[in-house]
């Protein structure tokens, strides 16, 4: 599985590392992610997310449920 949340559907950024004398080489910013597990009430069972520190923040502050349901219109989950 590749590295994108599950979330927020934020994944690898591409961008420059510059040297003191300002050399410009191609380097990856990665995504912050946690392999997770929720309890999800309403079906009564436990799910793994692949999750960012912004997507747990995200799920803290307005439930499992509604950001599950966001996630799956956006895309971000598959199943």
């Amino acid at each position: 599985m590749s590295k994108v949340c599950q979330v927020t559907g934020k994944r690898a950024m591409v961008g420059n590392n510059v040297s003191h004398s300002k050399r410009r080489t191609k380097r990856k910013f990665m995504v912050n992610l946690f392999k997770k597990r929720y309890f999800l009430a309403e079906e009564n069972r436990w799910i793994t997310l692949k999750v960012s520190a912004a997507g747990m923040r995200k799920i803290n502050k307005n439930g499992l449920s509604s950001v599950l349901k966001e996630a799956k219109e956006k895309g971000y989950i598959i199943n």
